[in-house]
């Protein structure tokens, strides 16, 4: 008896909240812009298969990939009694990633494989972790293999909708309200950017004014969510911390912002550290436009895409 889990694209930092922001993306064309593992139960070990339009991208070993790793994280992770009293003590597991992320889009690529791979393996055992439990496990693997643990991608990739990173005990995120008129076009066009690589074009240190910005937009923002004000949030959308120095390492960038702006849209951001963009409107029409327009001008390699899209309200769920 096998399942599939489906986990939804994510724009971290989604332009104002560097690090503290994400939402899950849904195309409006009925399309899953995600990864799916399949789980199904093994003689003995953990195997893995890859497909999908992105599997050649992936490491050829199968124990280098990070699905497989997840694997053995969670099982390491159960206690021997709890497998013994499934009656799957000696049990393996054999996964398949579908993988249609490109990596080093911006789209959250690693976090969805890692969380559809952790919430499969919690399926099939029984769901050991809960909600919040396998939320902070997700987190824990993905910081392993980033290096820090950022949420930003996880949770909405994992709980759906626009999530404000908390951090507090007990309380990874929480949900706030969308604007549920909003036509979100995001476009990868076809190149990989490394997130260390852009993180490391940061400042170390900013100045006070900047940083005194950046919590008055971001506040505000959520401020504006909550009060479904969406002209005061549109206004406030902007990415003071990231984007003035990561724009000129994204060809075209710079070109698609100011184009897109005369085509009616409202914002333009990066999602996540890059090379995916952002725009947001209200108008069906226009966002199709603004589709029409990427696709002819900022996608430059095979692979690259562009898609209308509502925000994912579901998050991960089985699709079997």
């Amino acid at each position: 008896m096998s399942l599939t889990v489906y986990a939804p694209a994510s724009m971290g930092n989604v332009g104002v909240g560097f690090d503290l922001l994400g939402a899950a993306l849904a195309p409006i064309d009925g399309s899953l812009l995600g990864d799916r593992v399949t789980i199904a139960a093994a003689a003995s070990g953990v195997s893995l298969a890859q497909t999908g339009a992105w599997a050649h991208k992936l490491p050829e070993n199968p124990q280098d990939n990070i699905v497989y790793q997840c694997a053995e994280f969670f099982l390491t992770a159960l206690s021997k009694e709890y497998l013994e009293a499934l009656g799957k003590a000696e049990e393996g597991v054999a996964l398949t990633l579908e993988k249609n992320l490109p990596v080093g889009s911006g789209l959250g690529s690693s976090a969805s494989s890692v969380v559809a791979a952790l919430y499969a393996l919690n399926e099939h055992f029984d769901r050991p972790y809960n909600e919040q439990a396998l939320l902070e496990l997700m987190g824990e693997f993905e910081g392993k293999i980033s290096g820090s643990v950022h949420y930003d991608n996880v949770a909405p990739c994992y709980l759906g909708g626009m999530q404000l990173m908390l951090n507090v005990p007990g309380t990874v995120c929480e949900a706030i309200p969308s604007f549920k008129e909003w036509y979100w076009v995001v476009a990868y066009p076809g190149i990989s950017l490394s997130t260390a690589m852009m993180r490391k074009l940061m400042p170390d240190q900013y100045d006070k004014s900047v940083t005194i910005d950046f919590g008055r937009y971001l506040s505000a923002f959520v401020h504006a969510s909550y009060q479904q004000n969406a002209k005061l949030a549109i206004s406030v959308l902007k990415d003071v911390l990231a984007e003035p120095y990561r724009a000129a390492a994204i060809p075209g960038y710079d070109n698609a912002r100011v184009a897109l702006a005369d085509l009616g849209m409202l914002t333009t951001g990066i999602s996540g550290s890059g090379p995916t963009l952002f725009s947001i409107t209200d108008d069906l029409a226009t966002a199709n436009a603004a589709k029409t327009w990427l696709e002819q001008h900022y996608l430059t390699e095979v692979g690259g895409f562009a898609h209308v899209c509502r925000l994912d309200e579901q998050g991960t769920r089985r699709v079997d």
